[in-house]
């Protein structure tokens, strides 16, 4: 097992290895105070690892109840939002209780969410199940639901007290959800480490999980402990994400999280070499690692689609949007575009 330590507006930790789920109660009991446990998971996880999560909260002297939605990001809504909160409600948890999110992406950042609402703040543990949220999602304390104009519009910071990473978990993903997450650990391997993307470039989907996993935590505990609320190097973890968000709302959210990143960094490597930060090599080295993983690099949608979009991303401040532009493997830069020159930019990249 590896342990990360986390120091941000919380300290806490991120333990990752196998067979790690049923320990999940003692540690929930060993942060105190909480006498009901919620689980929020969703309906493709809770049938796979809902009863061991309950089993051990409740051998370790918890109650619990449990909050099930639709899986899929559709249901990171208002909706589902207000749901659990009044289920919260009704269930009597108090802002001693804890919630625990058991899923991927979309049940850790509507957990997180509702965890910062409820009752002014209320703990909750991430026990991540995809890659995407093992190397990405559950740490940092960036919680959100959509809107209808974009992703992620509507949140929160709000660290985790906890974070249980049980690889094994991992095991039952359909190989094109665990495809998809990968995207995330090029998308850390581009932006911070270039002995990262060679390993990943000789083994592939074969990488040891619980030393990948580790390293992605690591580069982003760092990333968090210097700029948590991110007003300034955080915004380097957005890679791939200003044009990949555009990608996801032009297709109704149609397609995944993870192939949409892929596609965003491929488009913001060919950009970059557009604009003379980093030289084909580099960008065609992007894209092979890509694709080596099964993740697309182009998009149908036209620039012009893509930049009305891209416009309303979180990251735009007034006429200017910060994007992250690869220099060279495991070295990006912060460049604050105006939103005039965008779609020129997204159509070198196309």
């Amino acid at each position: 097992m590896t342990i990360v330590e986390v120091n941000a507006s919380k300290q806490y930790e991120v333990h990752i290895g196998p067979g790690l789920l049923p320990v999940l109660g003692p540690k929930a009991a060993a942060l105190g105070k909480a006498q009901k446990v919620c689980i929020v998971s969703d309906s493709n996880v809770w049938p796979l690892y809902g009863a061991a999560a309950d089993a051990s909260l409740h051998a370790a002297g918890l109650e619990t109840c449990a909050f099930v939605f639709p899986a899929g990001e559709a249901s990171k809504n208002g909706e589902s939002f207000l749901e659990l909160l009044n289920f919260l409600a009704e269930n009597r948890l108090t802002r001693s209780d804890l919630l625990v999110a058991l899923g991927g992406g979309v049940v850790g950042d509507l957990t997180g969410f509702a965890a910062a609402c409820y009752q002014r703040g209320i703990r909750f543990i991430q026990v991540p199940t995809t890659v995407l949220a093992a190397v990405d999602s559950s740490v940092g304390g960036k919680t959100a639901i959509d809107l209808a104009s974009g992703k992620n519009l509507a949140g929160a910071f709000w660290q985790p007290s906890f974070v249980l990473c049980d690889i094994d978990c991992l095991d039952t993903l359909p190989e094109e959800v665990f495809r998809d997450g990968c995207a995330e650990v090029i998308k850390t391997a581009v932006l911070f480490d270039e002995p990262l993307f060679m390993e990943l470039v000789r083994d592939g989907l074969r990488f040891d999980r619980e030393k990948v996993i580790a390293a992605c935590v690591r580069h982003k505990r760092d990333i968090v402990a210097a700029d948590e609320f991110d007003r300034g190097q955080r915004n380097l973890l957005n890679l791939g994400h200003t044009f990949g968000h555009a990608v996801e709302l032009l297709s109704d959210f149609t397609l995944s999280h993870g192939r949409a990143v892929a596609i965003g960094t491929a488009i913001a490597g060919r950009a970059s070499v557009s604009l003379g930060l980093c030289d084909q090599g580099t960008a065609t080295r992007i894209m092979w690692l890509l694709e080596r993983f099964g993740l697309p690099v182009f998009t149908p949608h036209s620039a012009q689609a893509l930049c009305e979009a891209a416009i309303s991303d979180k990251k735009r401040s007034g006429d200017t949007i910060n994007l992250i532009l690869p220099k060279k493997i495991g070295e990006c830069t912060i460049r604050p575009t105006p939103v005039s020159e965008l779609e020129n930019l997204i159509q070198a990249g196309l």
